[in-house]
């Protein structure tokens, strides 16, 4: 079951508090980005975050977001923006920074060439 784009928005909004939040459609359902930093997935109207040390004070159950997934923590009450925005920031901060994106070949022409 796909996620609903209502509740991608809400729990995105939720979680403002923390950074830059963005989501892009992955799949069929979202990834969550907080300042570029892919921290989240909306998996079947449910929210879930990565897995950080940071994390595991919060005592969260873990769960896979679709089969074949690893772990991550499931959240429940995603209408505590406080307690999102306190969750986000913390599992963000151990997060690395995203790799910089490969330059586009503006010639379209093979590599080697």
């Amino acid at each position: 079951m796909s996620s609903k784009p209502e509740f991608v928005e809400y729990v995105a909004e939720q979680c403002c508090g923390a950074g830059t939040i963005t989501y892009k459609k992955m799949f069929g359902e979202y990834g969550l980005y907080c300042d570029g930093k892919i921290f989240a997935l909306v998996c079947g109207d449910e929210f879930f975050v990565k897995i950080t040390e940071a994390g595991k004070k919060y005592g969260l159950p873990e769960k896979p977001p679709y089969d074949g997934a690893k772990n991550y923590f499931l959240v429940e009450d995603t209408d505590n923006a406080d307690f999102l925005t306190e969750l986000v920031s913390a599992i963000v901060a151990e997060l690395p920074e995203p790799k910089p994106k490969k330059p586009k070949n503006p010639n379209n022409k093979p590599k080697g060439e």
